[in-house]
């Protein structure tokens, strides 16, 4: 592409933007503008003709998602369309739109541009103006859909936070079988990283985290975006047994995660391996929540996911919707 090629196209880009009436012609449309950017910015052409090319190539691509997401599929459900394919309804000839692949559009380009359609016009200003990234977007929205399922955060800070995650698993098992989906609402790890527990505690603190041996290796993850480090470990041994894919599963984890300096308030080593025959599904012995009031004697207390609210304990997320 040449500078007067490149130039000329960008200041085109307004009225090739409103005469664009396919996804085809947007596409085409979008990556020019790609092109003219990249080419304007490797020649030194200035910022202001960078930046109105990238303009026009994310306002092409919003147009084509606008377009994506109004196109109906064969069986008349929204999306893109399944192929040009000519089919009789109502003694009607009908052409269905072409399919992406024909577009010449993977399903990622295609969720890409849809997102930018279904952003109010100020969060995709931002994203135009180069405020914020989409990735940022995204988790803005993800953190205020989950925000939306929580009750009210409590305002002060706490020394000691327990918390029974409602884990997504990725099994398939029957209710029979005990999956946990079928016991509790569960969220992902996403999700879990999302909750601000790292602004409900001190900046001394420690937190007790129960995870079971499937999902051991994907909690590290939550405690780092909590603001805790693993430093130990409590085994229960629930005597009774659970079905698992590799051995037959009776025991879960209460792992000791610790933010700035924490030690416990007493010298007594507790053993690490509590054997107490297991009672429900997932509730846990109570005899933990006295272990941690033996270990930590002072300081505010909080119960995440918790069932039930107990004396000195305020409890957060408890009404949490699947």
């Amino acid at each position: 592409m040449k500078e007067t090629s490149s130039l000329a196209v960008i200041e085109k880009a307004s009225m090739m933007l409103a005469k664009a009436n396919t996804i085809q012609q947007a596409k085409e449309l979008k990556d020019l503008m790609l092109t003219a950017a990249d080419w304007a910015k490797r020649r030194g052409l200035g910022e202001e003709i960078v930046r109105r090319a990238g303009e026009y190539s994310l306002l092409a691509e919003r147009k084509m998602g606008e377009m994506l997401a109004a196109t109906e599929r064969a069986d008349g459900g929204p999306g893109p369309g399944r192929g040009k394919k000519v089919v009789t309804q109502s003694n009607h000839l009908l052409e269905l739109p072409p399919t992406l692949t024909e577009i010449g559009l993977t399903k990622r380009e295609s969720a890409a541009a849809q997102f930018l359609a279904s952003l109010p016009e100020e969060k995709f200003d931002l994203i135009k103006t180069g405020e914020k990234t989409r990735t940022a977007i995204r988790r803005e929205q993800h953190r205020e859909a989950i925000e939306k399922r929580l009750p009210q955060k409590p305002t002060g800070k706490y020394r000691i936070i327990y918390a029974d995650p409602p884990w997504k698993y990725g099994d398939q098992l029957t209710e029979a079988y005990g999956a946990t989906r079928y016991h509790y609402p569960t969220m992902t790890i996403s999700e879990l990283c999302f909750l601000p527990v790292k602004d409900l505690s001190e900046d001394n603190a420690v937190l007790f985290m129960w995870v079971t041996s499937p999902i051991l290796a994907e909690c590290w993850p939550v405690i780092k975006a909590w603001g805790f480090q693993y430093r130990a470990s409590f085994i229960w041994d629930k005597i009774k047994h659970n079905m698992g894919h590799y051995n037959s599963v009776r025991h879960e984890f209460l792992l000791l995660c610790i933010k700035g300096s924490c030690l416990p308030d007493t010298t007594k080593l507790i053993d690490s391996v509590q054997t107490i025959e297991r009672k429900g599904h997932s509730e846990k012995p109570e005899e933990f929540r006295k272990i941690i009031e033996k270990l930590y004697t002072h300081g505010a207390k909080i119960e995440l996911f918790a069932r039930e609210d107990h004396a000195g304990w305020d409890v957060w997320g408890n009404e949490i919707n699947g």
